[in-house]
């Protein structure tokens, strides 16, 4: 097993599945099977037969085709053959995927247990070289993506070279499952998906829209500190202003229909820039004031695709942390320094301490002056160097109207994040003829930077609330303590408590239930509550709490006066 990669170890179980579902679901037709980077998958059309009940019986069938040791035989057809084999054997998709093979390439298959199969390989020698694998999941899949075409059932697995790889993955699935911002958002009641409003749409709760409150409290005040200035937009726009900005030419695809005001087509947002563009061509600017820095929490709109929505990762309205800087050519290495500085800083100020840059380039197809790309590239790569950034270089993948820089952040299960974007723009000034007057009188095309920084505040509070698992830090807790008295008889003393907290700004409430305190414990700890202040008859008598922590379990008895102190230091201490 040594000397095969765990491509060609996945391609082959992936075959193996196939021969599987082939032999117990008679009459199935297959599309692709490829390897992935976790694992495989295979797309198959049964009919609607498969769901997620039948994979242990699928696994069983696997398990005996590997025991049996079938051989994986290779066989090169002439293109009629292939097209003659596959309509023999009703095998639709395989022959509409023929057609994509370049004239020329060999056509090849490969064939283990009964199941005949075109493709590329490479695979293992025979299938009991399959040591360790396990079915994960079934769901749904357009055939090639597009949802104007079949829906086909996708099963999900993966395969290491040994038991022990595979248990250590297994149990860092389950980890991920717990995580789950989707479970979690439901479960801690902080926001609802696909609810009534519509799929991709999100309804924020009380709590959720708390916990977005402190966050966007904190982006704001850091902006200000920062130097930036906060824009308002509006939610849509004349079309006139979308094919100024290249929207409708590059970017339909991605927008929604138009509505008709006043006999003009007007698009509901998919990016914010060009508002920003109109405020700073409202009237004639200096290169006195450059450079300017102007954000917004601007709401926008996007066109995704059913299949491939996703809780708060992927959506259809969200709201973007969007920036622009608009400076001179010389202002920009500096520039770019202080937003990569801004970004590392906002990272770690919520918990994510490793963080890696990834400069994309000039693709073959630019817009813009050579000289102005080299220069964007350098001052990029000067500015991740001097904040002392790990980072690739991606040769050839900018977008066509300028380089960037993509941050990427690892989470508490180590997966990787793509968040913060730079990104140069030598398109949009031209379109929408931006100038600056300079040093010289005359008039000169401004730089212009494009920076998100959290990105979406959605996706965002996504990943926050699966690197934490929910249990969000003191600072961000929408409710930070909860004051649980042990009878109804300490409800009166339990509410004296609360207010003393929030007179002094900490979010506390009372667990008044007809419950037992031990009941009211275990009701705080799955709502991952930093604090339990319990109370009683001695409590009440000698004006004290017993703290209880989710961290430590039982800290002892304090006044109200020495928790706050406690709760002080800790929030500065970053718990």
């Amino acid at each position: 097993m040594a000397n095969y990669d765990l491509t060609t170890i996945r391609h082959s179980a992936a075959h193996i599945m196939a021969a599987a579902i082939n032999n117990l679901f008679p009459g199935t037709t297959f599309d692709i099977g490829p390897a992935t980077e976790d694992g495989f998958y295979y797309d198959v059309d049964t009919g609607g037969r498969l769901g997620e009940n039948d994979l242990p019986r699928i696994q069983e069938e696997m398990q005996r085709i590997i025991k049996e040791q079938h051989p994986f035989q290779y066989k090169e057809m002439s293109r009629e053959q292939a097209r003659q084999f596959l309509e023999e054997q009703g095998q639709k998709y395989k022959v509409e995927r023929l057609e994509d093979i370049p004239e020329g390439q060999k056509i090849t298959f490969y064939e283990t247990a009964g199941f005949t199969d075109l493709c590329g390989g490479p695979h293992v020698e025979h299938t009991g070289q399959i040591k360790a694998f396990r079915l994960l999941s079934v769901a749904g899949s357009y055939y090639r993506g597009d949802e104007r075409n079949p829906m086909l059932e996708r099963i999900y697995g993966t395969a290491f070279h040994d038991k022990k790889a595979l248990k250590k993955y297994i149990q860092h699935l389950e980890e991920a499952r717990k995580r789950d911002h989707r479970r979690l958002g439901k479960e801690l009641d902080l926001f609802s998906v696909n609810s009534g409003a519509g799929p991709g749409l999100i309804c924020w709760h009380p709590k959720g829209a708390l916990v977005r409150h402190i966050i966007e409290s904190y982006w704001r005040d850091q902006h200000y500190k920062n130097g930036y200035e906060l824009l308002y937009t509006p939610h849509l726009g004349q079309a006139d202003l979308w094919k100024t900005s290249g929207h409708l030419d590059f970017y339909s695809d991605s927008m929604y229909a138009p509505m008709q005001i006043d006999e003009q087509d007007y698009y509901m947002k998919p990016m914010n820039c060009p508002f920003h563009i109109q405020v700073y061509k409202s009237r004639n600017r200096s290169y006195r004031e450059l450079p300017l820095r102007w954000a917004e929490l601007g709401t926008v709109y996007r066109y995704e695709k059913s299949g491939v929505l996703h809780g708060l990762l992927r959506v259809r309205g969200f709201t973007q942390d969007d920036a622009h800087i608009i400076c001179t050519p010389e202002q920009v290495e500096d520039e770019i320094r202080k937003v990569l500085d801004f970004s590392i800083s906002m990272w770690q100020a919520f918990g994510f301490q490793d963080i890696k840059a990834y400069l994309a380039t000039q693709p073959s197809k630019a817009v813009g002056e050579a000289d102005a790309w080299t220069e964007a590239r350098q001052s990029l790569e000067n500015a991740v160097e001097a904040v002392g950034l790990q980072c690739e270089v991606e040769e050839g993948g900018g977008a066509f109207y300028g380089p960037k820089i993509d941050l990427k952040i690892q989470d508490a299960l180590g997966r990787e994040w793509q968040t913060s974007t730079i990104q140069f723009d030598f398109n949009i000034p031209e379109r929408f003829d931006m100038t600056y007057v300079g040093t010289d009188g005359n008039k000169h095309r401004p730089y212009m930077v494009h920076r998100a920084l959290l990105g979406s505040l959605e996706r965002f509070f996504g990943i926050l609330l699966e690197h934490y698992a929910g249990a969000f830090p003191l600072w961000l807790a929408p409710e930070q303590v909860r004051v649980l008295p042990v009878g109804e008889n300490y409800l009166s003393y339990a509410r004296q408590v609360k207010d003393e907290l929030r007179a002094a700004d900490v979010r506390a409430d009372v667990d008044a239930d007809d419950d037992t305190v031990g009941a009211k414990i275990r009701k705080a700890r799955n709502a991952r509550l930093p604090y339990m202040l319990v109370v009683g008859a001695e409590e009440e008598e000698n004006a004290l709490v017993a703290v209880r922590s989710r961290k430590h379990g039982e800290e002892g008895k304090c006044s109200v006066n020495e928790f706050l102190q406690q709760l002080e230091e800790k929030a500065k201490a970053g718990e």
